[in-house]
């Protein structure tokens, strides 16, 4: 999905973002080139990152599993 994000101003370390239908996004200053100024039309690509979805999954199993493990068990 491609969001067209347009730059309404620009406050201390942040910038406002206004969406197609006048929503704002608070948006972090230094997550954006150094040329940007009020007005400027930014493009945002926004996807899944399943790898990364199914790495902190298998991580939360294995976190799990390690816990309920009768060899774990201190007695």
């Amino acid at each position: 999905m491609i969001i067209n994000l347009t730059i309404d101003r620009i406050e201390d370390s942040n910038v406002v973002l206004k969406t197609d239908d006048n929503k704002s996004i608070i948006w972090p200053k230094n997550k954006l080139p150094d040329s940007v100024s009020d007005g400027t039309v930014l493009t945002f690509s926004i996807g899944l990152n399943e790898n990364e979805e199914g790495d902190k999954r298998q991580l939360a199993k294995d976190i799990l599993n390690e816990i309920l493990s009768p060899d774990n068990s201190k007695v």
